[in-house]
């Protein structure tokens, strides 16, 4: 797994206008191809009478799914572009639709092309870039007594407490750096005077 990736921050959209021509570029995360593909569905019905809603994704840390489309435009003058400036500024799992609603006026190719992929970079820019880091998911276990103390000891240094479930003995799961474990073995030891349990497990990403 890489151990940092860039996704866009949040949902949201972006317009220009070119030579009376409407760019709208809707952007969103996507943590599946499927989400990605709802997500160019539902801007679809939002624009039944745009002129074209073409598409890009990026969809894993590594880049695996890359997919793009035309919806009609001149081949590659489109899909392609939006696809380019999505990978040039390094964001995963991110889809992008540019809705057009033509207004008269040819473009070309070259014109075409720098609109869609200059919508996409704008409203990268507008929306803003998070930056995900990897981390190893490990579940610590402690009595009830030392719990509470515990909890606000993790989240005061620091530490990402991403659940604490209560049962005969309190669970609290947490994230850490792949560096920080054995220091956290140590921390934990000390703190919990060798009574938590500590247990890791798989890999994540949460925001870095």
């Amino acid at each position: 797994m890489k151990e940092q990736y860039r996704t866009v921050a949040r949902e949201g959209v972006h317009e220009i206008e070119i030579s009376r021509s409407r760019f709208i570029c809707a952007l969103a995360p996507a943590a599946t191809e499927q989400e990605a593909q709802d997500f160019l569905a539902r801007i679809r019905k939002e624009h039944p009478t745009a002129t074209h809603n073409c598409f890009a994704y990026v969809v894993g840390a590594d880049a695996s799914v890359q997919k793009a489309g035309d919806d009609g435009e001149p081949g590659g003058t489109a899909g392609v572009p939006m696809l380019q400036m999505l990978m040039r500024r390094e964001v995963r799992y991110v889809v992008a639709v540019v809705t057009r609603y033509y207004g008269g006026v040819k473009l070309g190719a070259g014109g075409l092309i720098r609109a869609y992929g200059g919508v996409v970079g704008e409203a990268l820019d507008a929306l803003g870039t998070i930056t995900r880091q990897r981390f190893r998911l490990a579940t610590v276990t402690v009595d009830h007594q030392r719990a509470g103390k515990l909890e606000n000891d993790l989240r005061a240094t620091g530490r990402a407490v991403r659940d604490v479930r209560y049962a005969d003995a309190v669970t609290i799961e947490i994230g850490l750096p792949d560096a920080d474990v054995d220091g956290f073995r140590a921390w934990l030891a000390d703190a919990t005077a060798g009574t938590a349990g500590f247990e890791l497990g798989g890999e994540a990403y949460g925001d870095a």
